[in-house]
């Protein structure tokens, strides 16, 4: 960076690919008053994505810099990292492009946000460069948008209300439009592809795990079960709920194992599931889990799946992504089912067992509006802005987190709340 270049305050990576063009689109009301800029391979295709965006939202963008990095070129990702504070990183999957942009951030000495909902990327970013990113005072959390903001600090949510001692949370997720469901897409193709490539690699998870957390956790009673693999969930009006494949269990997780180890808090255990409104929709969905797990277990599945999404969705994931309309019309609610203890009861140790079972019970619920793209854009701009003005509220003096850990004592939450999420108690402990 030149010498008389002011820093940025943040930048957003990756800018003219879906989720970058969202994220300039929220990040126009949501970095007002702060410099900032959008950074790519090719100028000339961000520039079309600044006019593009200009003109939706109506507003000048022509003072926005427009700076040119590439995945291949560490040096030009490592300029880029320099002029800014904060980097918005929109290039995935990033189990194949995040890494670069990782390394860069944290020799540049420069914080990092991503959507990743890929948990071996998150989990293998802590184990090589937690230490390095916290020698070098630099912050870089993952899983910032859908996957798996509403979960995570929805459970830190669920734990402010329940003045106690939380044992277990069961998440559903409940997706809905507004209108009847047009045959559009409801993924965009980089959504697909980084399933794909997940599934295809969920046995590196263990062994990735063992190193990352040498010891195991202390077997805390009672243990939450798996319900069935398909149950009504009578508080939502008898929908159908399956266990939910993302990454938010992982995540929720990961923030629950830091706060036992840095804060020798009792963990909370966590399910997540999906629901359905019927039985058919829960075949449906099954039919194509399957055919997809068994297709990803060879190359050549995983070729065709990445040839024709839509065929081998029904049309639900293409490259053209969801339509402006399907996505302004789609709504989300997560209901957080949380048991545990009254603070009367609380331990000594986080390690001692309670003597008798939980005696409180409680539910909350995270919701808003277009799940996939527009609030997902919208956690991503606010965990950046978050880093920017309250990083003496994050863990240690920076290092690779969950979003839980990272933002659990700052004023994220009601910053989300403020900006198109609701976060409620829908059945007060008792």
């Amino acid at each position: 960076m030149a010498q008389n270049e002011e820093r940025l305050d943040v930048i957003i990576f990756g800018a003219s690919g879906f989720t970058g063009k969202y994220t300039i689109y929220e990040g126009i009301k949501l970095l007002e008053g702060l410099r900032w800029g959008v950074a790519g391979r090719s100028r000339e295709k961000l520039r079309q994505t600044v006019a593009e965006i200009e003109k939706k939202a109506d507003k000048d963008l022509s003072e926005v810099p427009i700076i040119t990095a590439d995945l291949k070129d560490d040096d030009s990702l490592k300029q880029m990292a320099e002029r800014c504070k904060v980097l918005i990183n929109c290039c995935g999957p990033y189990r194949f492009y995040g890494e670069p942009v990782v390394k860069a951030c944290i020799e540049a000495g420069t914080h990092h946000v991503d959507v990743s909902g890929e948990p071996q990327y998150m989990e293998r970013m802590q184990l090589e460069y937690h230490q390095r990113a916290q020698e070098r005072g630099v912050y870089v959390v993952s899983a910032c948008g859908f996957d798996s903001i509403p979960a995570d600090l929805g459970t830190v949510f669920l734990e402010r209300q329940f003045d106690g001692v939380v044992n277990s949370v069961e998440t559903y997720l409940q997706v809905t439009s507004k209108i009847p469901h047009d045959g559009g897409a409801v993924l965009h193709y980089g959504t697909w592809e980084s399933a794909i490539y997940g599934l295809a690699h969920a046995n590196e998870l263990r062994p990735l795990r063992t190193q990352l957390y040498k010891t195991r956790l202390p077997n805390f009673q009672p243990r939450l079960k798996d319900r069935m693999v398909v149950h009504k969930a009578s508080f939502l009006n008898g929908w159908w709920a399956v266990p939910f494949p993302g990454s938010d269990r992982s995540v929720v997780m990961r923030s629950q194992r830091h706060f036992y180890d840095t804060e020798k808090k009792r963990p909370i255990q966590m399910k997540a599931y999906v629901a359905f409104e019927s039985i058919v929709q829960v075949l449906a969905v099954a039919f194509v889990a399957i055919v997809f797990a068994i297709m990803c277990r060879f190359k050549f599945g995983r070729q065709m799946l990445l040839k024709f999404p839509k065929l081998f969705t029904f049309g639900y994931a293409s490259h053209e992504g969801p339509t402006e309309k399907s996505m302004e019309n789609a709504q989300f609610a997560i209901y957080f089912r949380g048991e545990g203890w009254d603070k009367e009861e609380k331990l000594l140790e986080p390690t001692d067992q309670f003597k008798s079972p939980p005696t409180k019970k409680i539910v909350t619920k995270v919701s808003g509006t277009n799940p996939g793209y527009g609030a997902t854009c919208v956690a991503l701009v606010l965990s950046a802005l978050t880093i920017l003005r309250e990083s003496d509220k994050m863990p240690g003096t920076g290092g690779v987190y969950p979003p839980g850990a990272a933002y659990a004592k700052t004023s994220l939450i009601e910053q989300l709340s403020k900006n198109g999420f609701t976060l409620e108690v829908i059945k007060p402990p008792k």
